[in-house]
């Protein structure tokens, strides 16, 4: 296996690693947006979830490391939409503040538009690890 450098994350065994754990969060994400919609909403584990491993993807990717793959921006974006329309739905229920409904729901939004902008950027990188 080859070493490209004193880093980290600077050899196909650390790539090949970096590749498992970030296919690992993507297979969460994906499962659980095909999963019931009922798991997704604010209060259950994958609507806290989702969010983490998306935010974990973003920080992971956005350095650059050989084997951090990513979906597609497109997958990201129909994730969006899918676990925004559960939130929106389900979110009233439990009757946060408006502050807070805001600031989440923007936040919300900023965390999938994030994942799906590095995945945009990686996909157009000549070399760059594929986006699925």
């Amino acid at each position: 296996m080859g070493t490209w450098g004193s880093g980290n994350f600077e050899s196909d065994t650390a790539a090949d690693h970096l590749s498992v754990v970030t296919a690992r969060l993507v297979s969460e994400v994906a499962e659980a947006m095909a999963g019931d919609p009922v798991g997704l909403e604010p209060d259950e584990y994958w609507g806290t979830a989702v969010p983490c491993n998306l935010e974990l993807l973003h920080l992971i990717a956005a350095q650059g490391h050989v084997g951090a793959e990513l979906p597609k921006a497109a997958v990201v974006e129909a994730w969006k939409r899918t676990f925004m329309a559960v939130w929106e739905r389900s979110i009233d229920d439990l009757e946060p503040s408006q502050d807070f409904k805001e600031r989440r729901r923007a936040l919300l939004l900023e965390t999938f538009d994030r994942v799906a902008a590095v995945a945009r950027e990686r996909a157009g990188r000549p070399g760059a690890a594929p986006a699925w």
